[in-house]
């Protein structure tokens, strides 16, 4: 008698369902890191992105999930902050890991305390260097030209209570030349984020 393989056929395609981690982005921009996440694992076996969700309405992230047939969210005061309503949401789609892709809200603590060591976050400075409230895209870059830096970068790390404080995942550095503006080391902050960051996340799942 042929023995049916269709059992063990099922389990095995089960088990590798079970492998893929559900990843949540958060972005508050255009998207171009949220873009090119889902470009670096497009066909992944590793992730699925099931949330794209925004903080503003016009946001040009929630356009690329549009393209990408990903569900959305637009995040406000009453959802994210004064209650659990988000978390809920997380919650209810199973994330494994949220994705900070130039969100520029403080996580509430209660959303870090549901998912520790599960949200991270991308800085354009070598933290601790440039961080803190206020301190967000070309704020960064122009902090580090004032300074007359020599060298700046990017920065992963986990999120916590306290903005751009949390651990460090990894850092990868640019050297700054005497004649870049502001600008220019944006550019090259840039192209570290978008060299690094879909590897640090892959490094994660």
């Amino acid at each position: 008698m042929k023995k049916s393989t269709g059992s063990s056929l099922s389990v095995d395609i089960l088990l590798r369902k079970n492998t893929v981690k559900r990843v949540a982005i958060l972005a508050s921009g255009a998207g171009s890191n949220a873009a090119n996440i889902l470009s670096y694992f497009k066909g992944s076996d590793k992730m699925e992105v099931v949330l794209i969700a925004s903080n503003r309405s016009d946001a040009g992230v929630l356009d690329i999930a549009a393209r990408h047939a990903i569900p959305t969210q637009l995040i406000t005061k009453e959802n994210f902050r004064l209650s659990n309503d988000f978390i809920d949401e997380l919650k209810a789609l199973k994330v494994d890991l949220i994705v900070l892709a130039g969100f520029l809200w403080k996580v509430p603590a209660a959303m870090v305390q549901h998912f520790p060591q599960r949200i991270i976050n991308i800085h354009p400075s070598l933290l601790p260097k440039y961080g803190g409230k206020g301190m967000y895209g070309h704020f960064v870059h122009d902090a580090v030209f004032a300074a007359g830096e020599t060298e700046s970068g990017i920065t992963i790390h986990y999120v916590n209570e306290q903005y751009d404080e949390g651990a460090i995942v990894a850092q990868h550095k640019v050297s700054i030349a005497s004649d870049d503006d502001a600008h220019a080391i944006e550019m090259k902050v840039r192209a570290l984020e978008m060299e690094w960051f879909p590897k640090v996340i892959e490094s994660l799942l």
